[in-house]
């Protein structure tokens, strides 16, 4: 959060969220601003599940945690995902209004879940991904992806019933 207080110096109009593992492909950056640029969307979840991605590039669990996940969303809060994708940008004053609270694994699942309670216009749109340098702290230990889940279902249940 240390990045975002930063940018709070000087907001700019969009942020923009990727891992840095190598897995996300910046080169597709322009696919999750343009919605934005063009006035169809304040916030754009960039969907591996409906991009190209290579063999093994996400986990079971990961294929798995998403599809439940996203079910969740549909059922609970009426959105329509495919992913809880890392790679992400929001309108500086929209990721403002929402007020974010989570520092680990719930940070997606959490921007999703009030975007989707504050009616937040959104989009999805498919990009690529690649098997990441390095092993996972979530997806690559039994830990992560149960901690994973847990807090995503924890958060879909909590904001439900709040």
């Amino acid at each position: 959060m240390k990045a975002l207080a930063h940018l709070a110096e000087d907001p700019p109009d969009v942020v923009v969220f990727l891992d840095g593992d190598f897995s996300d492909h910046p080169g597709e950056l322009a696919s999750l601003i343009d919605p934005i640029a063009m006035g169809d969307a304040d916030m754009v979840v960039g969907s591996r599940a409906r991009g190209r991605r290579e063999r093994g590039a996400l986990s079971p669990q990961q294929r798995v945690g998403n599809a439940i996940a996203c079910t969740g969303l549909r059922l609970l809060y009426g959105v329509h995902y495919t992913d809880l994708g890392p790679f992400r940008a929001i309108r500086w004053e929209t990721l403002q209004a929402l007020d974010m609270r989570d520092r680990n694994y719930g940070w997606t699942v959490e921007m999703q879940i009030k975007a989707a309670q504050r009616g937040v216009a959104y989009r999805e749109v498919p990009v690529s991904y690649r098997q990441r340098v390095g092993v996972s702290k979530v997806s690559g230990t039994i830990r992560g992806s149960v901690g994973a889940g847990v807090k995503i279902l924890w958060l879909l249940g909590r904001y439900a019933w709040s």
